[in-house]
């Protein structure tokens, strides 16, 4: 494949996923915020990397001003090397996320889920925590949305079948709330001068 034809499959994609789920995610980190609850992060793979990175960004790149001392409240589950292998040798690798949601979490949190599939057993096993004590799930999916689609409060779904590409559609995304949400908080633009 050519690098045109790779690029354009990828605008091709981010044209389809649904813009009105992502301005919903926009608002339930907003209300996350506002009510100071925690914004919970899990996937596996390069998910887990997602996850990691848009629970650094959440935290730190919303609120780029250190000193303001209300913050986003978001904690990747994917980052406690120790916990998390202690737990899948002791457990059982699909207890990795539920474990550390029943240790950490509270009614009124938020999870969002990232899984390319939506079918591993672990994230479905956090989601299935979350809804029995409610906490708000928002799945953020690739192929057919799987088993998180169906059980998401929310949906943020790329009908992609191809891994990759699906979870770099999922960074872009990931990247635009982010931006989006630090002109929520502190009425700062995107600088679209960046693109000349």
């Amino acid at each position: 494949m050519e690098i045109k034809e790779y690029f354009s499959i990828f605008n091709s994609s981010l044209s389809k996923v649904d813009e009105q789920s992502i301005k919903k995610m926009i608002e339930e980190l907003y209300t996350a915020y506002e009510n100071d609850k925690m914004i919970f992060v899990i996937g596996n793979g390069g998910s887990a990397a997602n996850a990691s990175h848009f629970a650094q960004d959440l935290s730190k790149g919303v609120l780029l001003d250190q000193s303001i001392n209300k913050r986003i409240r978001a904690l990747s589950l994917t980052d406690n090397i120790a916990y998390i292998t202690a737990l899948a040798n002791d457990d059982g690798y699909e207890k990795i996320f539920i474990a550390q949601m029943r240790t950490f979490s509270q009614a009124g949190d938020l999870l969002i889920v990232i899984s390319g599939s939506g079918n591993s057993p672990n994230v479905i096993e956090a989601v299935n925590f979350a809804k029995r004590n409610g906490i708000k799930v928002i799945g953020v999916t690739g192929y057919d949305g799987g088993k998180l689609k169906e059980l998401a409060d929310l949906s943020v779904h790329v009908p992609l079948n191809e891994m990759c590409m699906a979870e770099s559609v999922h960074s872009v995304i990931f990247h635009y709330v982010i931006s989006s949400l630090r002109t929520k908080l502190t009425g700062e633009k995107f600088d679209s001068s960046c693109f000349s």
